[in-house]
């Protein structure tokens, strides 16, 4: 009522000054009927598709490829073009006959659905004085497979005008690959008689040491010790395979299909490893209910060990497997020793040296190649997903020892994932229900921005723009000039900083289909737990607010104060689940042990700071704060 009457109230002032000028000297035509600025142009818009009935929207994107810049930009336009929609966070472009008042036009921008009530308004505002052209984005995401209405209101000084665009069918494809797994077609397909584990080996975790020896191509070094710390609890390790079908073709990509031909056929079996880490005791009746574990980006299965000490307090066994591209190449090995004799074990590292060097990397193969660089990692995440899959429904009944009795259950599954383990974890909770519960441990989106915000990932940004002919200099090679969420309009002053935005706005969007803040909606919030750290380096801020937001889950965010935790504050609190010697660990692993167990949310400092269960005030997540 209040914003009524004030409303009201204005009008009226407005009317009476209007009068009283009225009354006195009669403006000069010029001013009477000022000049105003027009909308040329209004981007995205449905007139860049053309028609395509093999389409869930009908449409397929049909941008100019004439004057596309750099062989690789090029590439990346021929690659939208197969799309059937434009991104669920367009980088709106209006461009005006003359300049505007930045904050006055942005006003008078939104967004809105073509058949339907819902409208948001814009932020990350840039202008471009070189060519009169105002870029935006919607202050909220946009839902796949939508129709939206474009709209400058117009004003004294601007000149109404309207576009609509639709977005593109951002997460049929790995549903696509869930329902081909579910249906068993994936299986058959590369001559999988049904899903399950084989296990190579099983040892008491107490007096058992591990090696790992990695594969790195012409030159391996030692084997390096493993910490097991499970040793003093007890229990058992259990290292094995199973087979998992794969969509990838050699150049780390799932080939684009029709969004309406129920997506592409799986290429190959692959058999991936898999390390477990079993509680002590008898399991009960069943097997030990089981938490899927998802390392982060260059780690590997090693990282389970260092995950399932909570969990195995509380009787849960911790399972994971590696990402597409992680655990050194395909020669690593275990070597275990247990009881006086060492036994060796295929480790089925997952990486390969795609750029011929000699050196198979920590996370070499996991990012497209060749023409399909700009899709970055999209596919092998979405790969990844679908191994995770795979494996959750290899579980079942699963007989580890060898006594006849099943010591993994395949009921009530539940997932736990870290950093990237975090982003493909949303990801898999979206599109999954066999993922009972899932706790996400500092994820972020979309990977584009963790690259460009991150001090560590920067440099892959730059190798990317560096290849598109883009570099001007500046932190990391590049000035790009982009605001974060939620500050005021940036005036471009960098050449080629509107050349960059939109390399990384058009990378973005062919990356959607397999980035975790398009999934993060589909995730009832009553099924997820998300742990943020405050003042993360490696998945910044900015970034987990993004996931969080798109998916409402603020009620179901945790926050780690690591500015407030004193004497064990960490340089980087990114790995905090992980350094089990500082105390952040142990509670966060709590957190995540009583979730998954128990479905409780607890807050693992109770009544102290160092913690907010839920997070207090989402804004404080919108700076880097690092």
């Amino acid at each position: 009522m209040q914003q009524r009457r004030w409303h009201r109230a204005t009008t009226s002032l407005v009317g009476a000054l209007a009068f009283t000028a009225a009354l006195s000297v009669t403006a000069p035509p010029a001013l009477a009927d000022p000049q105003k600025a027009e909308p040329l142009s209004v981007f995205p818009s449905d007139t860049l598709t053309v028609r395509d009935p093999a389409q869930l929207t009908g449409r397929r994107v049909d941008l100019p490829t004439s004057g596309c810049g750099a062989p690789i930009s090029c590439g990346l336009v021929q690659q939208l073009n197969q799309l059937d929609g434009f991104d669920l966070d367009p980088r709106l472009a209006i461009r005006f006959s003359e300049p505007v008042d930045v904050a006055t036009a942005a006003a008078q921008i939104t967004v809105q659905e073509d058949r339907g009530g819902w409208r948001t308004g814009v932020d990350r505002v840039v202008w471009d004085p070189a060519t009169n052209t105002l870029y935006a984005h919607p202050a909220q995401q946009l839902a796949p497979g939508t129709t939206y209405r474009v709209k400058v209101q117009g004003g004294a000084t601007i000149k109404a005008a309207q576009d609509t665009f639709t977005t593109l069918s951002a997460t049929d494809g790995l549903q696509d690959l869930q329902r081909q797994i579910d249906s068993g077609s994936a299986f058959r397909a590369v001559g999988i008689d049904r899903p399950g584990l084989q296990v190579q080996g099983v040892f008491p975790a107490a007096g058992t040491t591990v090696k790992w020896a990695t594969d790195r191509g012409v030159t391996d070094p030692a084997a390096t010790d493993v910490p097991v710390p499970t040793a003093a609890l007890g229990g058992s390790i259990v290292f094995g395979t199973f087979q998992a079908p794969s969509w990838l073709t050699p150049d780390v990509t799932i080939p684009q299909t029709p969004t309406r031909d129920g997506g592409p056929r799986p290429v190959e079996a692959e058999r991936l490893p898999f390390v477990a880490v079993l509680p002590p005791g008898q399991a009960p009746a069943g097997g030990w209910p089981v938490a899927v574990f998802g390392h982060g980006f260059t780690s590997s299965t090693n990282a389970v060990f260092l995950a399932a000490v909570e969990n195995a307090k509380n009787g849960i066994a911790t399972i994971g497997t590696n990402v597409v591209g992680h655990g050194f190449g395909p020669d690593s090995a275990w070597q275990v020793t247990s009881g006086g004799t060492t036994t060796t074990i295929p480790a089925h590292g997952r990486g390969i040296d795609q750029d011929r060097d000699g050196d198979v990397e920590s996370s070499e193969g996991s990012s497209a190649t060749g023409a399909a660089a700009a899709q970055s990692s999209r596919d092998a995440l979405r790969q990844t997903v679908a191994d995770n899959m795979t494996l959750i429904r290899s579980l079942g009944g699963t007989d580890v020892d060898g006594n006849g009795t099943p010591d993994l259950s395949g009921r009530g599954v539940t997932y736990f994932g870290q950093s990237f383990g975090g982003i493909y974890g949303t990801m898999l909770t979206g599109v999954d229900r066999a993922v009972t519960r899932s706790v996400l441990n500092v994820p972020g989106g979309p990977i584009s921005e963790i690259a460009r915000l991150s001090p560590a990932f920067r440099p892959l940004t730059a190798a990317a723009l560096g290849a598109a002919g883009l570099l001007n200099g500046g932190v990391g090679g590049f000035t790009e000039q982009m605001p974060l969420r939620g500050e005021g309009p940036v005036t471009l002053t960098a050449p080629k900083a509107a050349d960059i935005q939109e390399y990384l706005a058009r990378s973005t969007w062919l990356s959607r289909p397999g980035s975790p803040e398009t999934f993060a909606p589909l995730i009832d919030p009553q099924r997820v737990l998300v742990q943020v750290a405050f003042g993360d380096q490696t998945v910044p801020n900015p970034t987990s607010y993004t996931l969080v937001d798109a998916g409402h889950l603020w009620s179901r965010t945790s926050l780690y104060r690591n500015d407030r935790a004193g004497a064990t504050r960490l340089p980087n609190p990114h790995s905090f689940l992980l350094v089990v010697t500082n105390p952040a660990a142990i509670q966060g692993q709590a957190q995540v042990a009583a979730f998954l167990g128990r479905g409780e949310v607890i807050d693992p400092d109770a009544a102290g700071d160092v913690w907010e269960v839920p997070v207090v005030d989402p804004r404080v997540l919108l700076p880097l704060n690092f």
